[in-house]
């Protein structure tokens, strides 16, 4: 019986996806590097508005669930949603550019796993900057 699943591990195959598409469009087999300038920003930008949206959704549905008879604030979900979705609108796409820009310029090729470190760091340092300054007011 052939082995689907190989010997690499389930994290492996999940970087393994080949979600960002090629430039050229070819399948390179195994190999998950990402070498060009897009295909960096992609792949940073993709995981940025992923952990974005999975760190807002939940945050979205508890405000939700507490202040839904409130006269005002049962909005409030609205606004986090929308702050999970236009932060890396354009925050993002800004410093995954400027991310890409950088390996692209060292002439390095960068890892799924290296776009993964990078796109769920830009949203763990928004979101640390986000607590900072709420305290730094009261």
């Amino acid at each position: 019986m052939q082995d689907r699943y190989n010997d690499t591990g389930f994290f492996q195959q999940i970087l393994g996806l080949n979600l960002v598409p090629r430039k050229n469009g070819s399948y390179r087999g195994n190999d998950t590097s990402l070498s060009d300038f897009s295909e960096m920003w992609y792949g940073v930008f993709l995981w940025a508005a992923v952990s974005s949206l999975v760190f807002h959704l939940p945050a979205a549905l508890l405000s939700l669930a507490t202040l839904r008879q409130h006269k005002i604030a049962r909005f409030m979900p609205i606004a986090i949603l929308l702050m999970g979705i236009v932060g890396p609108l354009f925050g993002g796409v800004l410093t995954s550019a400027a991310v890409a820009g950088v390996y692209k310029a060292a002439g390095k090729t960068m890892r799924s796993l290296e776009a993964l470190v990078w796109g769920v760091g830009q949203t763990f340092f928004v979101v640390i900057i986000s607590f900072l300054r709420i305290l730094a007011t009261l």
